[in-house]
This record gives structure tokens, sequence and C-alpha cells, in this order.
């Protein structure tokens, strides 16, 4: 799954409230939705959202449907935000390196 759907569906504070509650485990929609003080329709539509992202899985099991949680696009987001945080890290390291060598009086040219 994409990076933008995966952050962009965590950036709503009911979707990641739904999907911390399925963390826990498989549940209806209705169980799910009955947690929050918005429409059965709302709740659903989140729920697209999330499906689309990749992060809820849903069963169809007579007129019941189940959702899960699925971390798969978790982890992913957890491996772009470490390589970008490393990349960043070892860039303002060497900077930080740069800008102290210029401090240093050593290493300043004597008239």
């Amino acid at each position: 799954m994409s990076l933008d759907h995966t952050l962009s569906a965590l950036a709503d504070p009911t979707r990641r409230a739904i999907f911390q509650r399925l963390s826990g485990g498989e549940a209806r929609v209705t169980d799910v939705a009955e947690r929050f003080p918005i429409s059965l329709n709302s709740v659903s539509k989140h729920i697209r959202v999330l499906e689309r992202a990749g992060l809820v899985h849903r069963r169809v099991a007579g007129r019941e449907h189940l959702l899960t949680a699925d971390r798969r696009p978790l982890d992913e987001l957890a491996a772009w935000v470490e390589q970008t945080r490393a990349f960043w890290s070892s860039r303002l390291d060497a900077l930080e390196a740069l800008l102290a060598a210029e401090d240093d009086p050593e290493c300043k040219e004597q008239p």
C-alpha cells in the first residue's frame, strides 16, 4: 500500500481510534460504531478509508461484517520513518561537525 494512503487514513482521530479498537482483535462494524458519537454511516465511511489504505480488512459472515486490523502498512510506514530519520540524522551530524570545525580557533587561518 501507499504511504500516502496510510498517512492520510491515520490523519483523522476517529480513524486512529477505530484502528486502535481493532488492534485488540476482530470486531463487528456495529460494535465498533457504538463507541462513537456519530452515525453508523459516518463510521462506515471511516472504515472504508482504512480499508483502502490496507489497514483494515472486512470479512462477511452471513449478515455480519467483521473487521480486523492489518499492521503491515504501519510496518512500511515505520521503515520509511526510520530511513528518513537516519538520513537526516547523518546530514545534521555532518553539519554540526562542519560548524564546530569553523568555530575551532585552531582551524582558522592566522594572518
